[in-house]
C-alpha cells in the first residue's frame, strides 16, 4: 500500500515509518530538513523535503506520492516550552492543525487517497463526569486561555478530517506520549523536572492522565490503515491514572524525590491554567473502541511497566 506520512520524523513518526516499511508498505514521509531526509531513508521511506506551511509545495508532494492513505502527524513540538509560555509554544502546532489540515485533506482527495488518518489528543475533554470516559465525552470548548487555542485548533482539524466528503476520515486521539524522544523519557522536560523535585502535584493530584507509548501509538496507526470505520478513536493504555499515582512512581524510577504539593491558586498564577487542568481536573480516556474496532493491543498496557522499561533503557 502506498502511504504518505506528513510529519514523519517526530516522536511517533519515526516508529510509525519503521513499522510501515517493515510491513512492506511503500512509504513517503515529509520532513523539513536534509537531516530528516537521511533519517527517513534509513528507516526505509522515500523522503519529501517540504515546509508544510507552504501548502502548494505540500500538495505537490502528496500528488507525487500518489498515496492510498495519508497519515497526518504534523506538529512543531521538537523543542520544549521556553520562556515565551505554553500558548506560544503550541502556536506553530495549532497553525498546522487549524490552517494546514484543510489543504492536506484537499490534496489527499485530489491524489486519489481513500483514507486520511490524523493525530489528535484525548486531553481536551471537559472537567466533568466520571473519571474515565469514551469518545463521546464532551470537549471543553469553553476552556480558558491558553487551553482554548489548542483545543480549538484540534477541533478544527478533526472537523476537516471527519467532514471530508471524498475520504474516509479517521481521528486518533492519542494519550500523552512517552518513550524515546518524549518529555517523560530521561532527559525530557517532565522527567528532569521530576528528577530535580520541580514537578508539583497540583491540588490533590486528581487529574487523570492517559498515557500511550509511542510504539503502541504507531502500532494503532498502522492498524487504522485498513481497520475501523471512519470516526474518532482513543489510543491510550489500559490504566488511566491520577497524577498523584504516576508522578511519584516516575520520580522514584529517575532517582528524584516525591513530588511536592502546590495549591491550585498558586499553580494557576505560577504555571498557568493548563497546569491546573491537567494536574487536578483532567478526565481519563477509555481505549475500548480502539481495542474492539482497530484490534489495538498495546505492548505496554500499563504505564507502570512502560515507565520502568523506558528508564531502564535510558529513554527507549
Amino acid at each position: 500500500m502506498r502511504v504518505l506520512v506528513a510529519g514523519a520524523t517526530g516522536a511517533i513518526g519515526r516508529p510509525l515509518v519503521a513499522r510501515l516499511a517493515a510491513a512492506g508498505h511503500e512509504v513517503t514521509g515529509t520532513t523539513r530538513s536534509d537531516a530528516g531526509a537521511r533519517l527517513l531513508r534509513g528507516l526505509g521511506a522515500a523522503p519529501a523535503v517540504v515546509d508544510a506551511t507552504d501548502t502548494d509545495a505540500l500538495a505537490a508532494a502528496v500528488a507525487a506520492a500518489r498515496p492510498e492513505v495519508v497519515v497526518h502527524q504534523l506538529t512543531a513540538l521538537s523543542q520544549p516550552p521556553g520562556e515565551e509560555g505554553y500558548d506560544a509554544w503550541l502556536e506553530a502546532t495549532n497553525r498546522l492543525r487549524r490552517d494546514v489540515t484543510p489543504a492536506l485533506v484537499a490534496a489527499a482527495a485530489r491524489a486519489g487517497a481513500r483514507r486520511l488518518i490524523a493525530q489528535s489528543v484525548v486531553f481536551m475533554t471537559a472537567p466533568e463526569g466520571p473519571p474515565v470516559g469514551d469518545e463521546t465525552a464532551r470537549v471543553w470548548t469553553e476552556a480558558p486561555p491558553p487551553l482554548a487555542g489548542t483545543i480549538g485548533a484540534n477541533l478544527a482539524m478533526e472537523d476537516a478530517v471527519l467532514g471530508a466528503p471524498d475520504l474516509e476520515g479517521v481521528v486518533l486521539r492519542y494519550g500523552f506520549f512517552y518513550g524515546p524522544g518524549t518529555m517523560y523519557a530521561p532527559g525530557g522536560t517532565v522527567a528532569e523536572a521530576l528528577r530535580a523535585g520541580r514537578y508539583p502535584l497540583v491540588g490533590d493530584g486528581d487529574g487523570v492522565t492517559s498515557f500511550v507509548h509511542t510504539d503502541d501509538a504507531a502500532a494503532a496507526t498502522v492498524s487504522a490503515l485498513t481497520r475501523g470505520a471512519p470516526g474518532v478513536y482513543n489510543v491510550v493504555d489500559d490504566e488511566p491514572a491520577p497524577v498523584r499515582e504516576w508522578a511519584p512512581v516516575l520520580a522514584r524510577l529517575l532517582g528524584g524525590p516525591p513530588p511536592a504539593r502546590l495549591d491550585e491558586r498558586t499553580a494557576a498564577r505560577e504555571l498557568g491554567a493548563q497546569a491546573v487542568y491537567y494536574g487536578a481536573h483532567l478526565r481519563g480516556a477509555s481505549n475500548a473502541r480502539a481495542r474492539r474496532e482497530l484490534g489495538f493491543a498495546p505492548r505496554y498496557p500499563s504505564w507502570r511497566t512502560g515507565f520502568a522499561q523506558m528508564v531502564a533503557s535510558g529513554g527507549g
